[in-house]
């Protein structure tokens, strides 16, 4: 018997049971009390002026590199997402074609991680503020590209067929008839980019690129826990007061949700995004000058180690097997883990508003917190390998997932979760039957974007010690093995590619399987 469709939302949790007989087996008792020395010192961060004062220079330099990256991605993704749709193509110039091999261009640069753009380039013209900015700016284009031209698509164009019909010319037609509902859909997913960019850039600091992610590696390397909890704490309210502003505009503006549960137009506050819009140039323009950005030292290559002659044979003689093997093993459990258990908590934690408020600052610290960081914690009491990796990676992207299910949560299913209190049904049967039974499909689909995501990002806790291609990644690096390099890049770039592919057929199987009622459910929303 195939379970209920809530239910299904819950089938990835079982990867708990195999994980707890495994964990004794890589566990070693010698770091417990700098685990608990670490826990306390969230209690008492230091509130030392010279502390205070470096970590917040290092919270300005990461959220001005986060903003200035996010600004050039989705210029980029703007560009190049209407370069690539298909209605552009056929409207212009009566053939879809080109946009396809632009798309699959495109693919290859969203392919590649932000830190493998930022390590890349850190060798090519040194430690420059740009760096990071083009690092966040590329990947991110190229998805936002992808985005764009997506939802571009899915748009009707009855009103776009009687403006051409009208002698209206094609850039006329398509700004007029597919420009308004496109925007709130934009400036929404637009806003989960900026969230995203400021994850990226602590996490670029993380490896070397500044900000306040190298303070955090740091402190957490000397071991000094007052410190960083000092910018733990500080990141985490610069986190959430984003989210806020992002919700906040979100219901201002009437934008949809991510989850596709509300489908709303542009009204009459297209001009108040406009001039938001507008607004942030003299913001962005003196953030630049602040941090010393400037786009021509990308240019002023420094002079590189010599780089041997490529062994090819050597190339093949790496354990691709294993590799491979254990980066896909490492991805698949921690999606696994962050799928299965938001809503396991959420469920858990129903009845009691202390316990969801716990499991609330659980998952805005697996946000903020950057998986290496999380790798290098769980080294104090776990050995490296894939199981620790996929830890630390499954607390990052739990607290993502949980976020986006809570919300989701919030806005649907209220009315049907109260009748079945009212017929005597517990606090979790009916959050489960109630609200998850119109969630699971939607859900379910977004999780199999992360499994994709995921999947790019295994490559950040491989650099710290996870084995697979992101560990091999690191010895190329640092050997200025340029024929490995290219190999592990472009392995990581086929997997990527592979995993996208997967998770899109498994996104569209999920929204269009039908619901009980014989009709499909909606995907709508910007899940990505």
């Amino acid at each position: 018997m195939r379970p209920a469709a809530p239910l299904w939302v819950l089938l990835p949790a079982l990867i708990v049971l195999p994980l707890l007989a495994l964990l004794p087996g890589i566990s070693h008792g010698g770091g417990w009390e700098l685990v608990g020395q670490f826990a306390a010192a969230a209690l008492r961060p230091s509130l030392d002026p010279i502390v205070l004062g470096s970590v917040l220079g290092g919270l300005a330099v990461t959220a001005g590199m986060a903003l200035l990256g996010w600004a050039g991605s989705l210029v980029l993704g703007l560009v190049l997402g209407i370069a690539s749709s298909r209605v552009v193509w056929r409207t212009c110039y009566g053939s879809a074609a080109p946009a396809s091999w632009i798309r699959r261009l495109l693919a290859i640069p969203r392919s590649i991680h932000e830190l493998l753009w930022g390590l890349l380039l850190l060798q090519v013209v040194g430690l420059q503020p740009v760096v990071a900015v083009v690092a966040i700016a590329i990947p991110f284009g190229a998805l936002v590209a992808r985005v764009v031209s997506d939802l571009l698509d899915a748009l009707p164009t009855a009103s776009l067929e009687a403006l051409r019909c009208g002698g209206s010319p094609a850039p006329t037609a398509l700004f007029t008839a597919l420009g308004p509902p496109l925007l709130p859909q934009v400036i929404s997913y637009s806003g989960y980019r900026l969230e995203c960019a400021l994850r990226s850039a602590t996490l670029l600091g993380v490896f070397g690129l500044g900000g306040l992610g190298t303070e955090l590696r740091l402190t957490l390397q000397s071991l000094a826990f007052n410190e960083l909890w000092s910018g733990l704490w500080l990141l985490l309210a610069v986190m959430l007061l984003l989210e806020a502003l992002m919700g906040w505009l979100r219901r201002r503006w009437s934008m949809p949700a991510r989850l596709g549960l509300s489908q709303r137009g542009v009204g009459s506050q297209g001009q108040e995004m406009v001039a938001g819009a507008m607004a942030l140039l003299p913001v962005l323009v003196m953030v630049a000058w602040r941090l010393e950005v400037q786009p021509a030292t990308l240019l002023q290559w420094q002079g590189l180690p010599p780089l041997g002659a490529a062994d090819w044979g050597a190339v093949a003689a790496l354990p691709w097997p294993s590799l491979i093997g254990n980066t896909l093993l490492l991805t698949l459990v921690a999606a696994a883990l962050a799928v299965g258990l938001a809503p396991l908590l959420l469920l858990l934690a129903t009845p009691w508003p202390a316990a969801g408020a716990l499991v609330r600052g659980l998952w805005a610290l697996g946000r903020l917190w950057p998986p290496p960081l999380t790798a290098l914690l769980l080294l104090f009491v776990l050995q490296p390998g894939v199981l620790t990796g996929a830890l630390a990676l499954a607390f990052h992207n739990l607290g993502i997932l949980g976020r986006l299910l809570l919300e989701a949560a919030e806005t649907s299913g209220g009315n049907k979760e109260q009748a079945l209190l009212a017929a005597g049904v517990g606090p979790r049967l009916a959050l489960l039957y109630g609200r998850f039974s119109g969630l699971a499909r939607p859900y379910l689909a977004y999780g199999a974007y992360r499994a994709d995501v995921i999947l790019r990002e295994s490559v950040v806790v491989g650099l710290v010690g996870a084995t697979g291609l992101g560990s091999q990644l690191l010895e190329a690096l640092s050997s200025f093995a340029g024929d490995q390099l290219l190999a592990l890049v472009l392995a990581y770039a086929l997997l990527t590619l592979l995993g996208e592919d997967l998770s899109d057929r498994a996104r569209q199987w999920l929204l269009e399987t039908p619901h009980g009622d014989g009709h499909p459910q909606e995907a709508g929303g910007t899940w990505r």
